[in-house]
């Protein structure tokens, strides 16, 4: 009777579970900064703008290229494996999916910052457009970075410019990894099915009131549409009579 070492295929099937495990909570944290990033983008040229946004902007910008980057090895690793079993590439696949999904929308943001950033220069603060919105954006931007506070000193004086070249080269860099990524790993998007329960319809007394209501107004609809109909038929019967009458009195 041939031995089954069952100990090698447990070991093998644990490292495959982790390793979906932590692709899984890395792109969790690339979509909550990627998110971030987008709200601060968001605020480029308003009256909120201003260095410690461009600064916040930065700093999160860079936490997402750091997320970026190890993803990128992380997956590309696992899905060139040709080992892996046909569930955990599937879940892998998925996971690929959202991670460049929303490498594409950060790079569509970082060229939107910079594109704003050329229009709306700090230097010149009467030409930021007026909003009306106050408050600052620290908040938001370290809950993503995970960071107490990121008020800190900023020197005025050569941070935009500096930042400019910063960000072009990243922006560069992104363009780059998205290129390397599809020629690496050949996953087609439209062929990657999501799995999951499908939303149920609404359920509940509150819903059952809304569908009656609807019911309700759809039917006033209807007998609206017939009062319309049959009140347009008699205008038009009244006046083809009222023709036809000066016809008969022109002519006889």
């Amino acid at each position: 009777m041939p031995l089954v070492n069952n100990k090698v295929g447990d070991d093998n099937t644990l490292g495959t579970n982790k390793a979906l495990a932590d692709g899984k909570a890395l792109v969790d944290s690339l979509i909550k900064v990627v998110a971030c990033y987008r709200h601060l983008a968001s605020c480029v040229g308003g009256c909120t703008d201003s260095l410690q946004l461009r600064d916040e902007l930065k700093q999160t910008r860079e936490r997402a290229r750091t997320l970026a980057t190890t993803i990128c090895q992380h997956l590309t690793l696992h899905l060139r494996d040709k080992s892996l079993p046909v569930e955990q590439r599937k879940e892998m696949e998925l996971l690929w999916v959202s991670f460049s999904s929303s490498l594409e929308l950060l790079h569509i943001d970082m060229c939107k910052v910079f594109n704003m950033g050329d229009i709306f220069t700090l230097a010149e603060c009467p030409s930021l457009v007026q909003t009306g919105l106050q408050g600052g954006s620290s908040e938001v931007a370290a809950r993503a970075l995970s960071l107490p506070d990121l008020n800190r000193a900023l020197n005025p004086n050569g941070l935009e410019n500096q930042d400019r070249k910063t960000m072009e080269l990243e922006i560069n860099q992104i363009e780059y990894m998205i290129d390397d990524m599809e020629a690496k790993v050949n996953v087609l998007r439209w062929m990657v099915e999501p799995h999951g329960s499908l939303p149920t319809e609404p359920q509940g007394s509150v819903d059952s009131a809304s569908l009656a209501l609807l019911s309700v107004d759809e039917e006033q609809l209807a007998g609206r549409r017939d009062r319309n109909v049959a009140l347009l038929s008699l205008c038009a019967v009244i006046l083809v009579a009222t023709t036809l009458s000066i016809c008969i009195f022109f002519f006889t």
